[in-house]
């Protein structure tokens, strides 16, 4: 069977420069998809044309819009590059021009062509799970995302604070910390054992 090796990360994009290479649908989805887990995202977004819908949001965060020609120069400075133009040939372009310079890039719809995924993530406060199909399937990773949407409680975010505050309160060393929090949070997996058992 064929295992999944990427390396799950959770990048702080507000710390990082963001280069979106496009302006169409896809451009507009990867943008949406970006500021709905990171609202705070430092963004540019290179096309010779956008979507006045992809405008009016660039306006509510913090992108900005160049209307140009791609060009290796808009990589200067760039940590994570996205490439979802509809012309195949500029996509592997900016693929190259990103391996060159060792920036991580993503070409929408051509696995072969990324050093990373955005995969399905479920939000809930402080908490975040991310869901990745290796690129093999985004609609499984969407179904899953509203999964996960459906059984992970709103409240969890209350019990990641007391957590947080219980954890500032122990004593002694890493080890025993750790286990104290694993005592503390047992009740989680054993009230789902308990559920199945009734079942």
């Amino acid at each position: 069977m064929e295992r999944n090796e990427l390396y799950p990360i959770f990048l702080k994009v507000s710390n990082l420069n963001v280069l979106i290479v496009g302006g169409g649908n896809v451009g507009l989805e990867k943008l949406t998809f970006l500021l709905k887990s990171s609202p705070n995202a430092q963004v540019q977004m290179v096309a010779l044309d956008f979507l006045g819908e992809t405008v009016e949001l660039a306006k509510k965060h913090q992108v900005e819009i160049v209307k140009e020609r791609y060009h290796k120069k808009f990589l200067q400075g760039k940590h994570l590059v996205v490439a979802c133009t509809d012309k195949p040939e500029i996509n592997e372009q900016v693929y190259r021009d990103c391996r060159e310079q060792s920036i991580l890039v993503n070409v929408a719809d051509n696995p072969p062509f990324c050093d990373f995924y955005m995969g399905g993530i479920v939000t809930k406060g402080n908490v975040k799970v991310a869901i990745s199909t290796n690129g093999k399937s985004p609609t499984t990773a969407k179904r899953l995302r509203q999964f996960f949407e459906d059984v992970i409680p709103d409240n969890i975010d209350d019990l990641v604070q007391n957590l947080n505050e219980y954890r500032k309160t122990l004593k002694g060393n890493f080890e025993e910390k750790v286990e104290a929090l694993n005592e503390f949070t047992r009740s989680l997996v054993d009230k789902k054992d308990n559920r199945e058992n009734q079942d």
